[in-house]
């Protein structure tokens, strides 16, 4: 081989090299990037498919729930709400044996926007351990939707056999959204 083609040979490997550099940097490792990125975004369409298939797959047993819910919040009227839990704290008191005083019932409501309030009720019960551990128990399995939220347990003799239960409840109201015109 004579040094011409010597050289020819070397310059077509030069430019063969830098060509493959360039294609390397500027079209291989972008199409590279591009082919990931697509895989990553599929990945993650198709997770959110999966998500919304189960949705829709719950959406019977959510909807049920929600109807439930509704169905054993308070009423959406004041006075018939306070009237609601005082019969409930009454029904419950009878049920366990407990003297229910106290009660006071104070309303929450976070923001206009919202579509619930809440009652708050504290209340005070007095009697035996097991009354008014049946007393909880009655509270926590009654319909309604009320939740107890704080408790406190105090005796009034010094045996224990008469307690007081300072307790304090959360109950569900359900106000109908407002629609543009200020109507229900």
């Amino acid at each position: 081989m004579n040094n011409k083609s010597r050289e020819q040979l070397l310059a077509l490997l030069a430019v063969t090299a830098v060509l493959l550099m360039v294609g390397d940097k500027f079209i291989l490792q972008p199409l590279t990037a591009s082919w990931t990125a697509r895989n990553k975004r599929i990945a993650d369409l198709e997770k959110q498919v999966a998500e919304g298939a189960g949705k829709l797959d719950r959406e019977r047993a959510v909807r049920d729930r929600w109807t439930g819910m509704r169905a054993t919040a308070l009423t959406n009227n004041v006075s018939a709400a306070e009237s609601q839990a005082l019969r409930a704290f009454e029904r419950w008191g009878k049920d366990a044996n407990v003297t229910v005083s106290g009660l006071k019932p104070a309303w929450k409501r976070a923001n206009d926007r919202e579509e619930h309030q809440t009652l708050e009720c504290r209340a005070d019960a007095t009697g035996s351990l097991s009354s008014l551990a049946r007393f909880l128990y009655q509270i926590e399995k009654d319909p309604l939707a009320m939740k107890v939220d704080v408790v406190e347990l105090t005796t009034r003799d010094t045996e224990g056999r008469n307690l007081t239960l300072s307790l304090q409840l959360s109950g569900l109201v359900l106000t109908p959204k407002k629609n543009e015109n200020g109507a229900k």
